[in-house]
């Protein structure tokens, strides 16, 4: 549903007009389904037989439509036109629209990701954030945890106070690394933001490629590979899934990309290039070299299937993403850009 304020609204009588000096604005409400985290069948029975696990399971549905709830709520009493949309039911580029406001986590924010180019900001909204003393309750019983949201500036308790800022100018967006893939020398129309994982398309299947990092001088040595796979990382996806197997965090804003044979067989004199970066200026060639084989675009979501021969070409050259960040990690971001910054070894 569009929602347009009467243009009465946009009196200087009316209290929230400081944030109405600018024209009005279309947003874009881009929302997590209810049904994201089940918990009954679809006859009516639980898939949970523990009470506690499924009081937790409720709440936690309960919370997310609380909050979508909320942001129409305060969506309702500002000087803009907007429309929500489920996630699921939207598979077309993003246009026509001033921002898009995510209520989910990081998974809701991503997906509205891939649908943007670098034109139009995304707001992320955490509805669900994981609550540390109901994880040390009832971590040693089940998975207390809730919503990631690592780059959502919003929750319920600050969405007024951060949208305020963004629809009066206050707030700047960030620009965010996203990876230009190619196959081929055909360009890939989804642009990830956290990784990708080249790899088998089963995870118990030995991987075979090699690859070299292009445009340095002398160029890298091409190094033929036997693993579960290849991972590569933006800045924004330095701290998921590159973190946990053993890579490193990297300054949010940095162009760079992160990359790790996952699992190298006997690598030898080799190991030293089995993780590595691939700096702003190069890129990555790759050549498959398994019948099958599968690009995993930041997550399981959105999958590309390679075939033996085909060549491969990944760089941060992509479009970047404008994101509000959450007020710490803009801080952080922009010490880091007042210094120097050396990766580990």
């Amino acid at each position: 549903m569009l929602c347009v304020r009467p243009v009465s609204q946009l009196s200087p009588s009316n209290p929230n007009f400081r944030c109405e000096k600018m024209a009005m604005r279309r947003l874009l409400l881009f929302l997590k389904p209810f049904d994201a985290n089940p918990v009954l069948h679809s006859d009516g029975f639980s898939r949970v037989t523990s009470p506690q696990i499924l009081r937790h399971l409720e709440n936690r549905h309960a919370v997310h439509r609380e909050a979508i709830k909320f942001c129409k709520d305060v969506l309702q009493q500002k000087p803009v036109d907007w429309e929500a949309v489920f996630r699921n039911d939207l598979s077309e580029p993003i246009s026509n629209v001033d921002l898009v406001v995510t209520v989910g986590g990081d998974g809701t924010l991503l997906q509205a990701s891939h649908l943007l180019d670098e034109s139009i900001p995304v707001l992320g909204v955490n509805s669900d954030p994981t609550q540390v003393d109901e994880v040390e309750e009832f971590g040693n019983q089940f998975d207390a945890s809730r919503s990631t949201g690592h780059l959502c500036a919003a929750t319920v308790n600050n969405f007024e106070q951060v949208l305020d800022s963004v629809l009066s100018g206050v707030a700047s967006p960030s620009k965010l690394s996203r990876l230009s893939i190619s196959v081929n020398s055909e360009l890939l129309t989804k642009y990830p933001l956290n990784d990708i994982l080249i790899a088998h398309p089963c995870p118990a299947s030995v991987s075979r490629f090699s690859f070299k990092i292009r445009n340095e001088q002398p160029c890298s040595p091409l190094l033929n590979c036997r693993s579960s796979g290849l991972r590569i990382s933006t800045a924004a996806g330095s701290t998921a899934a590159m973190r946990s197997a053993g890579g490193f965090p990297m300054p949010i804003l940095s162009r760079d990309l992160q990359y790790m044979v996952r699992e190298p067989m006997t690598p030898g004199k080799l190991s030293n290039f089995m993780h590595g970066m691939v700096l702003s200026d190069q890129s990555m060639e790759m050549a498959w070299l398994c019948n099958n084989g599968v690009i995993y675009i930041d997550g399981s979501h959105v999958c590309h299937p390679i075939q033996y021969g085909d060549v491969i070409e990944i760089s941060s050259k992509a479009p970047r993403l404008k994101v509000f960040l959450p007020h710490h990690m803009l801080y952080t971001a922009r010490e880091e850009t007042s210094e120097q910054h050396t990766y580990p070894k």
